[in-house]
């Protein structure tokens, strides 16, 4: 095998797209940072014991395992950085208030988690710790609105549901975790013959309530239907009431709803979304309530918030015009440097061409010169 030839879905990431990933990094940091979020950065590997806690099997089968040469202890290469950060809110901040807090770098999967899908993605997230009431729940989903618009992503639709309404569904039902998973997974795929053969030896009103819920989809109507279907299962007229207020805070969105959509790394308990767009083969972004996140490090404080891979976003935006660059001749002369330097100082792009060089084509769209002009250095358009 050649010595260039990289893992299957990792891929070197080539200049125009390098950049483009690296203006949609500092723009999505710079709109969390203007909503009050502070910025963590946790290790990209931990103990084993402490990065899949209370995540489930899922993130498990995703993560790459690896023993510590120094403690002989086993180590996980990060898949997700949520339980990350609710560890650092938990144990090294501490705070009684509320805390925001965003984060940004490579997560590794061991498999593709969706068709197409890098295995090394970058991921962007905020959350935000503290506040059990929804207005925690509307800033994470604007948030995550703010950003996607700020990216360049149009005609997106958001996707909205609950997990308690399949908790509801599910109260009492004695069942393992592995049937578990699979009904969820036939939820997630509307397979109405697969979750019947789950769900025979369940209580009527369970099964009935499973079933209706693969229908439960489409617009704001889909709450009206979903009171009547589910009307014998408590808890869940509560929830469709709150989807109903939640909705109305984003009049200008494009919103549609989805009950059955219960997926995840096992931690959402409360509502969840997704944003879609034309071009994405899955969720642009995922998002919701995880109140119980922090509960495995001793802090179980109320938790929002969403996260996203830059990578699977730089895809679906309009690429971006090469970086407009003033060309420089190369030399020793004092002054052309002097003139150089004080570009470059005001943010310009200042390419220095090297001798033999002149006519090769790059990056960067060099569209003025600079020249020398009656003795003076001068930026001239091209």
């Amino acid at each position: 095998m050649s010595a260039w030839v990289l893992p299957d879905h990792i891929a070197d990431v080539l200049p125009s797209e390098a950049r483009h990933i690296e203006e949609l990094r500092r723009g999505l940091l710079d709109t969390a940072r203007s909503y009050g979020y502070e910025l963590v950065m946790p290790p990209l590997l931990e103990y084993l014991e402490s990065l899949l806690t209370g995540t489930g099997e899922a993130l498990n089968l995703q993560t790459f395992k690896l023993v510590d040469q120094i403690s002989g202890r086993s180590l996980g290469l990060r898949a997700d950085m949520t339980q990350q950060v609710a560890r650092i809110d938990a144990h090294l901040l501490n705070r009684q208030g509320v805390t925001r807090l965003c984060y940004c770098g490579p997560v590794l999967h061991a498999t593709q988690d969706r068709p197409r899908a890098s295995r090394e993605p970058l991921q962007f997230g905020a959350e935000i710790y503290g506040h059990a009431g929804p207005e925690a729940d509307v800033e994470a989903l604007s948030l995550a609105l703010a950003c996607v618009q700020g990216a360049g992503v149009s005609g997106f639709t958001v996707d909205l549901g609950d997990v308690r309404i399949v908790r509801s569904l599910l109260a009492g039902v004695m069942v393992d975790a592995s049937v578990l998973q699979k009904v969820h997974a036939a939820l997630a795929a509307k397979d109405a013959t697969g979750l019947a053969a789950l769900t025979k030896s369940f209580p009527q009103t369970a099964r009935e309530g499973l079933q209706a819920l693969l229908q439960l989809y489409g617009d704001v109507s889909v709450l009206d239907e979903a009171e009547k279907a589910l009307a014998r299962t408590p808890g869940t007229l509560h929830v469709l009431q709150h989807l109903k207020w939640f909705a109305t805070q984003f009049p200008q969105a494009n919103l549609t709803f989805d009950l059955a959509d219960v997926r995840g790394y096992s931690y959402y308990s409360g509502t969840r979304f997704a944003v879609y767009a034309p071009g994405a083969s899955d969720a642009l972004v995922r998002g919701g309530r995880y109140d119980e996140v922090g509960a495995v490090f001793g802090r179980n404080r109320p938790a929002a918030g969403f996260s996203l891979d830059i990578k699977q976003l730089v895809s679906v935006v309009p690429s971006r015009p090469l970086r407009a660059a003033i060309r420089a001749p190369w030399g020793n002369d004092a002054q052309l440097s002097q003139a150089i330097a004080q570009l470059r100082s005001q943010g310009e792009t200042v390419v220095c061409v090297l001798p033999g060089h002149e006519s090769e084509v790059d990056e960067f769209d060099c569209d003025r010169a600079l020249v020398l002009s009656a003795g003076q250095w001068v930026v001239q358009a091209i």
